[in-house]
């Protein structure tokens, strides 16, 4: 297999000025951005421990606590897993009794996932939690600052969705 290799008379051209912070802030925005989601999923975890939860299966009862009923298909587009993965997380929640599937009214083929009255009573505990952790990594920020960050963030994700299309 043949490579591009440069000649050895190609010069290497150096930045004339050092490139400041203020030059890069949306890279530190995107790491910043992703290092706070994936430490608040990380902190999120080990509130969630007591309760024998994993990641995979409080994400699922949360976004099931929104939308009740999801199709079992659309619930694993939405959390961006495959269905066979989706399925083996389903078997579990549905055996602890924090979920049940039933056939949809229209078409027998098609599983819809409901919480049972423990998955809803396990929601709430899971929003006290978070409500006690949102409290910590929030100290410092008063409420019109809370509802600003709010605001921001929603926008962010308006555009991001925009662009996804």
């Amino acid at each position: 297999m043949k490579r591009d290799i440069p000649p050895k008379t190609a010069k290497v051209i150096k930045p004339t000025r050092k490139v400041s912070d203020a030059d890069n802030w949306d890279q530190r925005l995107g790491f910043l951005m992703h290092d706070v989601s994936r430490l608040r999923r990380s902190v999120f975890d080990e509130f969630m421990k007591p309760m024998a939860l994993t990641r995979s299966q409080w994400w699922i009862l949360a976004h099931l606590s929104r939308n009740d009923g999801m199709i079992q298909s659309d619930l694993a587009n939405v959390l961006d897993l495959g269905k066979a993965a989706l399925g083996g997380l389903i078997d579990r929640l549905e055996a602890s009794s924090f979920i049940e599937r039933r056939s949809d009214d229209n078409d027998r083929r098609v599983k819809r996932i409901f919480l049972t009255a423990k998955g809803t009573q396990i929601i709430g505990e899971m929003r006290t939690h978070s409500h006690n952790m949102s409290e910590r990594i929030l100290q410092g920020l008063d409420t019109a600052s809370r509802q600003s960050l709010v605001d921001m963030l929603a926008l962010v994700k308006r555009n991001l969705l925009s662009i996804k299309g």
